[in-house]
């Protein structure tokens, strides 16, 4: 019987305009919480292959660092370690991942990772799977066998892709409701879409187990901004209007802020006023916050003079991704 040897997943990432932190369990297992999202032409490609049992170690990967081991138990790596528990493949094994942007950018590359690697480790075990378990799979892999911190809206983005409405019910269970837009009007609101580069990487564990601490206090608040996702959503299915979109992100943004104490810093208020006071309708921070990409939304009249304002801060040019996780190579032998 033929047997897939080796193969490729393509995953991409994902910017999260509204509706954040109502992924959580905290949240969504008293009320329904949203999320409105899409992917972009950013991806996380994962390799993985069976290697020839003449070599000595039964793990090899490779990624900003490169581990050789002989067991699973010495994967520093945490999410290849317990994506390879969860579905184990016979060693020798060799996984490798290299992504389009840093890590810890806000842009979901964790989740896109996993997803990409079970994508490619259930190809290797002869299995298909949908969007759906994948999807739950990490978020098991990420939420309960690693213990983060985090929701659940991550990897149902990269799963799926697109531009969705996703929605997290009591009982567990997600619905994504992809926009069935027409291409041009896609590429109209990707034409108001500017991000910039802040040059700080944050790992989100800290500020998300913070903000986890503080739901309590915040619900009411968070309850807001599940609303401005369903507001986004209404918005796009119908007459975008650019300016109502901005500041439908300002006002989620001025309430982010106020979940955790390290979400922002003055640099990043300084630039983010910079940029609105030179055209900007509104943005935030893609992401739990502390640095990463700074999302901004304006008219293509005004981006010139909001480039020049952010002089300093490098521009990171997005567009449409409609697809989620997609295998490029298998080889079988």
């Amino acid at each position: 019987m033929n047997t897939i040897s080796y193969i490729t997943t393509c995953t991409p990432l994902r910017v999260s305009f509204a509706g954040g932190g109502t992924d959580f369990a905290d949240f969504y297992e008293r009320d329904v919480g949203a999320v409105f999202s899409t992917t972009i032409d950013k991806h996380i490609f994962v390799t993985v292959k069976r290697m020839s049992p003449l070599y000595h170690e039964a793990y090899r990967l490779n990624y900003s660092e490169v581990e050789s081991v002989n067991s699973l138990d010495e994967i520093r790596n945490n999410i290849a370690r317990e994506c390879l528990r969860l579905l184990p493949v016979e060693p020798p094994l060799y996984v490798s991942t290299i992504a389009d942007l840093p890590a810890a950018s806000g842009l979901g590359s964790s989740s896109s990772f996993a997803v990409g690697l079970l994508q490619a480790l259930h190809a290797l075990r002869g299995e298909r799977v949908s969007y759906a378990q994948l999807a739950e799979e990490a978020a098991y892999v990420e939420i309960v066998s690693l213990g983060q911190p985090i929701g659940k809206q991550d990897q149902f983005a990269a799963a799926f892709g697109g531009l969705n409405l996703i929605a997290f019910r009591k009982n567990g269970r997600v619905t994504v409701e992809p926009q069935p837009l027409p291409a041009a009007e896609i590429s109209r609101l990707f034409d108001h879409i500017l991000m910039f580069w802040t040059g700080m990487t944050r790992e989100s564990g800290e500020i998300l187990r913070e903000q986890k601490e503080r739901m309590e206090d915040h619900f009411d608040m968070l309850v807001t901004m599940r609303e401005q996702a369903y507001e986004l959503n209404e918005l796009i299915n119908g007459t975008f209007d650019p300016y109502v979109f901005g500041r439908v992100l300002d006002a989620g943004w001025e309430s982010k802020k106020q979940l955790a104490s390290t979400i922002t810093t003055s640099e990043i208020d300084k630039w983010y006023q910079r940029a609105c006071d030179a055209g900007a309708y509104g943005g935030k921070l893609c992401g739990a916050g502390g640095g990463g990409f700074l999302l901004l939304i304006a008219t293509p009249d005004h981006q010139p003079q909001i480039r020049s304002a952010l002089a300093e801060l490098p521009e990171l040019t997005v567009g449409y991704e409609p697809n989620g996780v997609r295998t490029l190579i298998p080889i079988v032998e």
